[in-house]
């Protein structure tokens, strides 16, 4: 499964309610996207999610 190599987050699990209160297992897959990035003076391509992402752009 894929996991965020900066947070290390990764799915989560729960339930899908409906209307009349059914319960069916469901899972929360983060959105990883890979992105070429430095890392200690040289570029890698990492498996990174949005919200890292997002942050990293913050910071530069």
């Amino acid at each position: 499964m894929a996991k965020c190599e900066i947070c290390g987050k990764g799915p989560q699990f729960g339930n899908r309610v409906s209307h009349s209160n059914r319960k069916t297992r469901h899972k929360f897959r983060p959105n990883i996207q890979t992105a070429r990035i430095e890392i200690e003076g040289q570029f890698r391509r990492v498996k990174i999610c949005t919200s890292c992402l997002k942050s990293l752009k913050k910071s530069v």
